[in-house]
């Protein structure tokens, strides 16, 4: 992660029993958001303490690519692909401000 990363944090709450599909659905679709050349990178995490509670963390080079990427036909097909999965959700959006890797501080 590089100083001024700009991270989007998806919270999705996965409709009982439908949690391996959503897990494939994801991937699939995987490749046409790390293809965009502004994207740095996604995860897909699974909740320990939250029973069908996923996080999909992507990280962007800044918000005005992200914003552009938010806004185009690719991803609202995304969207409409993970949609029947999901029972509810939000976004949190953020900027890295600290970063320490490996014990290392790196300076802003």
């Amino acid at each position: 992660m590089t100083e001024n990363t700009f991270r989007v944090m998806l919270r999705a709450e996965i409709k009982q029993g439908l949690e391996t599909e959503f897990e494939q659905a994801w991937l699939a679709i995987g490749t046409g958001v790390t293809g965009h050349p502004a994207n740095l990178g996604q995860w897909l995490y699974r909740s320990e303490s939250e029973e069908r509670v996923y996080y999909i963390v992507s990280d962007w080079v800044d918000e005005p690519s992200f914003r552009e990427f938010e806004r185009g036909d690719q991803h609202v097909e995304h969207r409409m692909k993970l949609h029947p999965y999901r029972s509810g959700g939000s976004m949190t959006i953020m900027r890295t401000v600290h970063s320490l890797v490996g014990g290392q501080a790196v300076a802003r």
